[in-house]
């Protein structure tokens, strides 16, 4: 399967790429990045053939159809890293919460949130890729708090690849920065920057399209490319866990195989809602997929209005800090799959210099068909939490907002949800225990255990051990120190 660039191509760059080139180089011509040329088609025989299937066997299945230049060791040693997971026989379990919502638990990996579904198998990938070509590489990351504890978990230690990680100085929770900051392995490079996470998000698509940084990494022998979900690498393994949710469900016959289901995803940087996509146009029955935000609600306005508007505004911190992003990457690549490469390059390019955009009503009419949106304040997930814990399911604050499109969005109540749950409760502790008590914790070792003791669970190691372990990562800097202190590092 090769790969094609969204924004089209400048007459420099190759027309099209295989997947190895793609998450090697994952940045395309005019700023823009890749997609896949063409999806794999799965028809329900391919869906009945699963039902039973383990997590891995469905992964290496579709992975196979996705024909990609990876060899079956490495996509077989990449895949085994599931079996870290807390349930090596069910990485995903599917959890019924109302007769027809079902939360699908995407966090049961090494830092307790759903980027270990795609990172952890990913890291390997790459790495080998990078150690088969003896090349080196700077891996960048920039992050709202989960993807950087991932990319660091599965990129530490490995060869040929060095990883810098950007994260807002206090955009993040107490247990996602000490995730980060407490890494010690000497190939990682953890930068808090004074900004927002789109702040973070700017400087990592600069550095990957700067001539002059590239540069100056090719003289050291450093290639240069990113663990976010620009990366392509990350959205394949995305797209599993939707398939995956959806045959949890026919097999504990709570849908019959080709009954519909919507797909109800938390959503700042839009990677999981794209994999949710591009689940739905390789077969899988799904009616809608619903996206839910929070106060940032950039999204919601775009799918309901078709303008996407980033004037006057800022990041509002909230207490889903995950989703405090505005300028989400992957619709770029759901305006290239509906509107091709040219209305892309317009559209993005117009979002660049004058931070707006406004689809046409025809090209409206075609999001809406797929998607509907709402988002959820603060008070509202606060009461979706403690709604949730009275029926005995405990959640993170980005898995409420969840709940409140859940409400709204359903246009055929007779259909079932699948709601994604993306970090464990533990992640976001103090949150959780406002909801539960009405108390406000300073700290969050206080608000887990006062948690722990309401709800008879018990908190994860990895999570216990964060507060324990030495502060490694002091780097604070402006947003114009980056490449300086990345250069640094390598040096």
């Amino acid at each position: 399967m090769n790969f094609i660039e969204t924004r089209g191509n400048d007459g420099e760059k190759a027309i099209a790429i295989t997947f190895s080139q793609a998450i090697l180089s994952p940045m395309s011509s005019f700023g823009g990045v890749y997609s896949p040329e063409s999806l794999p088609c799965f028809s329900l025989e391919f869906f009945n053939q699963h039902i039973n299937s383990n997590y891995k066997k469905l992964a290496k299945d579709v992975l196979t159809a996705f024909e990609i230049d990876i060899n079956d060791e490495v996509i077989t040693d990449a895949l085994d890293l599931y079996d870290g997971f807390d349930d090596a026989t069910n990485p995903v379990p599917v959890v019924k919460v109302y007769d027809d919502l079902f939360v699908s638990e995407l966090y049961h990996g090494p830092t307790r949130a759903f980027k270990d579904m795609a990172l952890q198998p990913f890291g390997k990938v790459l790495s080998a890729v990078a150690e088969q070509r003896n090349e080196k590489y700077l891996i960048l990351a920039a992050t709202s708090g989960d993807t950087g504890p991932a990319a660091l978990e599965t990129f530490k230690n490995k060869k040929n690849v060095q990883v810098v990680c950007l994260y807002p100085d206090g955009g993040t929770s107490d247990v996602q920065r000490l995730q980060m900051v407490t890494e010690d392995a000497d190939n990682l490079k953890v930068i808090s920057i004074h900004g927002d996470f789109d702040d973070a998000q700017t400087a990592l698509k600069n550095l990957l399209t700067s001539e002059k940084f590239n540069a100056t990494l090719k003289r050291q022998h450093i290639s240069l490319s990113a663990a976010n979900s620009v990366n392509f690498g990350r959205i394949i393994f995305q797209t599993i866990y939707h398939i995956y949710s959806y045959l949890e469900l026919v097999k504990n016959n709570q849908i019959a195989m080709g009954e519909e289901v919507y797909l109800n995803v938390p959503s700042g940087n839009f990677g999981n809602a794209l994999g949710g996509y591009y689940a739905k146009k390789m077969g899988l029955p799904v009616k809608q997929i619903h996206i839910a935000s929070n106060s940032n609600n950039v999204l919601t306005k775009f799918i309901n209005t078709g303008s996407y508007d980033l004037r006057n505004l800022k990041v509002i911190s909230t207490t889903s800090p995950a989703m405090d992003i505005l300028k989400s990457s992957n619709i770029e690549r759901i305006l290239f799959d509906m509107f091709g490469a040219d209305r892309t390059k317009q559209l993005m390019q117009q979002l660049d210099t004058e931070k707006y955009y406004q689809l046409t009503e025809a090209e409206l009419t075609s999001i809406q068909k797929t998607f509907a949106a709402d988002y959820c304040s603060d008070d509202e997930g606060l009461e979706y939490i403690k709604q949730a814990f009275q029926s005995n399911y405990l959640m993170c604050p980005h898995t409420a907002t969840c709940f409140k499109a859940y409400d709204t969005c359903r246009t055929d109540k007779s259909l079932k949800t699948i709601a994604y749950s993306t970090a464990e409760w533990t992640k976001f502790s103090p949150v959780i225990a406002k909801a539960l008590t009405g108390e406000d914790f300073e700290h969050d070792i206080d608000a887990l255990n006062k948690i722990s003791v309401i709800a008879n669970i018990t908190i994860a190691p990895q999570i216990l051990e964060l507060f324990n372990k030495k502060i490694t990562q002091k780097a604070v800097i402006n947003k114009t120190e980056i490449e300086a202190e990345i250069i640094k590092f390598l040096s």
